[in-house]
């Protein structure tokens, strides 16, 4: 949830043009990674909370590709990314944590 909210706050910084484009699909990937872990944790079998960790582990990867595209591009500067990107790592290592837990249980 954080990680969605810090890329809510950087999203304004886009250019006006790509209201339909990149913000659109960097503000889609980063609340996807939330709805992704909320949902797989409601499943009833560890294959299906498997499954909703990975959608949302590469919502995760998508939001660190967009991330990175924009800083390349000059839209975001690096110093206003770094509390994203620290929250990229550390949802990353619970994610991968999580997923491993369950591959266990299987």
């Amino acid at each position: 949830m954080k990680l969605a909210l810090s890329v809510y706050k950087l999203v304004p910084g886009l250019p006006r043009e790509e209201v339909y484009g990149m913000r659109s699909q960097l503000t889609r990937a980063a609340i996807s990674i939330p709805a992704n872990i909320a949902e797989g944790w409601t499943g009833e079998s560890s294959a299906e909370k498997a499954h909703f960790l990975a959608i949302a582990h590469g919502s995760l990867s998508e939001v660190e590709t967009l991330l990175t595209l924009c800083e390349d591009l000059y839209w975001f500067p690096h110093d206003q990314t770094t509390g994203a990107r620290s929250l990229i790592e550390e949802t990353s290592r619970m994610l991968t944590s999580m997923r491993r837990r369950r591959r266990r249980e299987r």
